[in-house]
């Protein structure tokens, strides 16, 4: 009878030794990928799974949350008030970029990561000027104002930014030349998804279109995949880690245009990067995945489809943004912190928990 518990005892212990190899773990994640569907809710999700025939990477993800949207002036937020919340950690007004409600200048979880040691990047498929990645970046009363958030980049000292917004840093009102100025910090610069492609470490500074770029379908392609890959193999060589913020901007657009195909076109190539991000995670071990959206936008809901065929039968309420609470997916140590429900706001706390960042 010993001899059995003993035989036992030594088959558990070993079998726990050897589970254990292959896999990396980290209670703490030193890298933190931060991912945002602009006016993506579940019905753009769901959509964009069914024209994928039943699966999405994002399904991966081992947490799943909702959080709560309302900015401090509206109950319907738009994505500078809801990005600015996720960088910052506090509500505003809508419109405001990276300020408080009395226009004060609110710090970043980008800056905060620079200021530790982290590498630090922005990737959209809009202008780096937008609103979601401006709130990372930038102090501005209002997200209209695209040539001084161009100007802020100048005040960090951001590893790699990738978007569009070429014209804003270089045909301004004002006759400065922020590329030069770019180039003067020691930034390669990129004009086109080939030269982005060719740039494996250094400071990268990328605009792949004079303003906005064009849909999916209209030419862009998988630049943000191809981005995404490009940022994280140049961020992940700081051994401090890194913080980066990576948009699929177009989703929006799609649900203020009410074009279903739009949404779906815009929801698969986001959901490829989430791929992209989640391969990287799943071979580094330290790195945190975080996914979710700002708002909703088209009120958009399904009224049909064929998950066999692919077929969306999509239905809109408004062209622009609603009020419904958002999820939020995780992937990586310390996911389970983005389970449950709470403020947008939370989500710049629990980040910061992550990287034991401190204000």
């Amino acid at each position: 009878m010993k001899f059995c518990k003993t035989v036992i005892t030594f088959l558990f212990f070993f079998g726990a030794v050897f589970s254990g190899f292959g896999q990396k773990k980290a209670q703490h994640p030193k890298k933190v990928i931060f991912m945002i569907g602009d006016g993506m809710g579940v019905a753009q999700i769901y959509a964009g799974l069914t024209a994928n025939k039943g699966h999405l990477n994002l399904e991966q993800c081992t947490a799943i949350g909702f959080h709560k949207n309302q900015s401090a002036d509206n109950y319907i937020t738009d994505s500078a008030a809801g990005a600015t919340a996720f960088a910052c950690g506090e509500k505003t007004y809508n419109g405001a970029i990276a300020v408080d409600v009395n226009k004060k200048i609110l710090p970043t979880i980008l800056e905060i990561a620079e200021k530790n040691g982290l590498a630090t990047g922005l990737v959209a498929t809009c202008s780096s000027t937008h609103a979601t990645p401006a709130c990372f970046i930038a102090h501005e009363p209002s997200r209209s104002m695209d040539e001084a958030i161009a100007h802020d980049f100048l005040k960090t000292d951001i590893d790699v930014f990738i978007g569009g917004g070429r014209k804003f840093f270089s045909k301004r009102e004002d006759g400065k030349n922020l590329i030069d100025s770019l180039k003067a910090r020691n930034y390669q610069i990129a004009n086109s998804i080939e030269e982005v492609e060719k740039i494996s470490k250094g400071k990268l500074a990328a605009f792949l279109a004079d303003e906005q770029q064009p849909k999916f379908s209209e030419g862009r392609g998988d630049q943000l995949v191809k981005s995404t890959e490009t940022a994280l193999r140049i961020l992940n060589q700081n051994p401090k880690g890194m913080f980066v913020m990576i948009e699929g901007s177009q989703i929006d657009w799609g649900g203020h245009a009410d074009d279903t195909q739009y949404i779906i076109n815009e929801m698969l190539d986001f959901d490829n990067a989430i791929g992209k991000a989640i391969d990287f995670a799943r071979n580094d071990g330290t790195t945190l995945v975080i996914i979710t959206a700002d708002h909703e936008t088209g009120g958009f809901s399904l009224n049909g489809g064929d998950m066999k065929t692919g077929r969306v039968d999509g239905k809109f309420t408004t062209k622009d943004h609603t009020g419904v609470m958002i999820p939020v997916f995780a992937y990586g140590p310390g996911a389970e912190a983005f389970s449950g429900i709470y403020q947008n706001t939370d989500i710049f706390y629990k980040m910061m928990d992550a990287l034991r960042l401190k204000k």
